[in-house]
């Protein structure tokens, strides 16, 4: 073989060596960027840790699973039946960046350098439970038990019939009335003041945790307080509160939350049923806030004071939004003429406020 003949081989075989290294380290990088788009785009994927949920047919205490409704990062709903063949639904506490049960198994793994922060959000959750039962209000979820089995914390819930907020707007996207709107939160509304009167917070109100029943009714659902307890205490977790929907407070001044925090979840969600969409999350808010007023982007659609009121909701700054359910409910209530003008008495509220802001 001369010296050229020699040079073309080694050099193809450089070639065809590169070639491949490239190919294969393109499809590492490809796949490590997925990962990290995927983990960025969801909260839950810094352990990567699937809980199975208990099987079909378990009985668990006086409960026997029929089958899994919903999962989360923070727990596992069931669909179950008591010992008088009642419905119910039981909310397993299994936060999916602490505790791991594989297929098969009942009693989760639970690390050791995890344990305290487990240990930390049952506490939570089971006081949650305490709580909550003490609610007897149409417009909340009804605990009617809670225990701990498991080694974990079941809470066991009235099963409603109907469908979500979130599921409702999607179905009639571009036809959510003004009367709608005012109704379903005024009745809402009712359900939160009793939760607020019993000095506990909601901290994850959003579409899909308001129920609507079969009637329309709506009903206040998974409430978030026991999961915000877990994330103060354990800041290396990631946050399970929504975006779009959880308040500037909840992101980093937890020592400002009150029902003004609730009252934004409140005015989001309303923003989102007109929307048909999550609005701008709070914190990317405080930087650059891109949220287009709900007078200016409805206007002509609703009422001025309805839009008014959801903006009012909306604020910021937590002093410059309605203090108390009260407050809102009183703003819900005034409902404009027959021909979508405001009434005295409305202008006179917005003129107060625009006084009180300056």
């Amino acid at each position: 073989m001369d010296l050229i003949t020699y040079c073309a081989d080694v050099w193809l075989r450089c070639a065809v060596l590169a070639i491949l290294m490239y190919s294969s380290t393109f499809r590492l990088l490809r796949s490590a960027g997925s990962r990290r788009f995927a983990a960025s785009h969801n909260p839950f994927m810094a352990i990567t840790q699937i809980n199975h949920p208990l099987p079909p047919g378990f009985q668990l205490d006086q409960y026997r699973i029929e089958r899994q409704i919903s999962l989360g990062g923070f727990s596992i709903v069931y669909l179950a039946h008591d010992e008088e063949n009642n419905a119910v639904a039981i909310k397993e506490y299994l936060p999916n960046t602490l505790a791991l049960r594989s297929e098969g198994s009942i009693v989760p793994e639970i690390k050791e350098e995890h344990l305290s922060a487990f240990n930390h959000g049952l506490k939570c959750f089971f006081e949650e439970g305490r709580s909550l039962a003490r609610l007897n209000h149409p417009n909340v979820v009804r605990v009617l038990n809670f225990f701990r089995a498991n080694s974990t914390v079941y809470m066991v819930m009235q099963y409603e019939r109907g469908r979500t907020l979130r599921e409702h707007v999607m179905k009639h996207r571009g036809n959510i009335s003004e009367k709608f709107i005012r109704v379903v939160f005024s009745r809402l509304l009712n359900g939160l003041r009793e939760v607020h009167a019993q000095r506990f917070l909601h901290l994850d109100i959003k579409p899909s945790n308001i129920y609507l029943r079969m009637d329309g009714n709506p009903v206040l659902l998974d409430f978030g307080a026991a999961r915000q307890a877990l994330e103060n205490d354990a800041p290396g977790l990631r946050p399970t509160y929504t975006p779009g929907f959880a308040a500037p407070e909840q992101y980093e001044a937890q020592d400002q939350l009150g029902p003004w925090t609730d009252i934004y979840g409140i005015g989001a969600t309303m923003y989102a049923c007109l929307a048909h969409s999550s609005p701008p999350a709070a914190n990317q808010r405080l930087k650059a806030d891109t949220l287009v007023p709900a007078v200016q982007r409805w206007a002509g659609k609703y009422s001025q004071q309805l839009l008014e009121t959801i903006d009012w909701c909306m604020q910021l700054d937590y002093l410059e939004r309605p203090m108390s359910v009260f407050a809102l409910q009183k703003s819900l209530a005034e409902i404009p003429d027959e021909g979508g003008r405001d009434s005295w008495l409305t202008a006179l509220n917005r003129r107060l406020r625009e006084r009180v802001r300056r």
